[in-house]
C-alpha cells in the first residue's frame, strides 16, 4: 500500500489512524514498564501475597466491557444510518465510561477502609503500585471520555454518516483498547504477585 497517494482526505484520514496507533503503542510501553517493575518488586521481603483487591474493580471491567458493547453498537447504527440510535448508544457508552470511573474511586475507598493507603505507614510497595496501576489507568479513561464527548458532540451535528465515520471509528478504537487495557490490568494484578 503506498501511502503516499490518494486524496488529500484519504492522506489525512491515513495520518489520524496513525496517530491514533502510535498513541496506543507509546500507552502499551508505559503500562508494559510498570507491570514490569511489579514483577520485579514482587520479589521483595515486604510485597504482600495476600491482598484482595476490591470487589468493585470487578464490576468496574464488567461496565468497561459492557461499554465498549454499546460502543460497537452505535458505530454499527451510525454505519447502518441509523443516526439516532447511534446517538442513544454512544450516549449509554458515556453513562458506562463514567459508571466505571466511579466503581474505581469506590474501589480505592474499599482499600483505604481496609486500612490500606497509597502511601503512608499502612501502604505498601504492591498497594501502591495497584493504586498507581488504576490511576494512570483512570487518567487515560478521562481521555476515552473526552473524546467520547467530542464524538457525541459531532454525532448530534450530524457530522457523520454511512460514508464518513472516521471520528467514530477512532473513538472506538481508543475506547476498546482501554477496556483491553484495564481487563488485562486486573487479570495481571489477580494472579501475579
Amino acid at each position: 500500500m503506498d501511502l503516499t497517494r490518494g486524496t488529500g482526505k484519504e492522506k489525512n484520514d491515513r495520518a489520524k489512524k496513525m496517530m491514533l496507533w502510535f498513541g496506543i503503542v507509546s500507552l502499551i510501553m508505559g503500562f508494559a514498564g510498570w507491570t514490569s517493575a511489579y514483577i520485579v518488586s514482587s520479589s521483595r521481603e515486604d510485597w504482600i501475597s495476600d491482598l484482595h483487591l476490591p470487589s468493585s474493580f470487578l464490576v468496574s471491567a464488567t461496565l468497561i466491557i459492557i461499554s465498549s458493547i454499546t460502543y460497537i453498537m452505535a458505530k454499527t447504527a451510525i454505519k447502518n444510518g441509523n443516526s439516532a440510535m447511534g446517538t442513544k448508544w454512544l450516549w449509554a457508552t458515556l453513562g458506562l465510561g463514567i459508571a466505571f470511573v466511579a466503581f474505581q474511586f469506590n474501589g480505592f475507598s474499599q482499600m483505604i477502609a481496609t486500612g490500606y493507603y497509597f502511601t503512608g505507614p499502612t501502604s505498601n510497595i504492591k498497594l501502591s503500585y495497584v493504586f498507581l496501576i488504576a490511576m494512570v489507568h483512570i487518567v487515560h479513561v478521562a481521555a476515552g471520555i473526552i473524546s467520547l464527548l467530542v464524538v457525541i458532540y459531532n454525532q448530534i451535528k450530524g457530522k457523520y454518516s454511512p460514508q464518513e465515520h472516521l471520528g467514530v471509528d477512532l473513538g472506538a478504537t481508543f475506547w476498546h483498547f482501554l477496556d483491553l487495557l484495564w481487563v488485562y490490568l486486573l487479570a495481571f494484578m489477580y494472579f501475579v504477585g
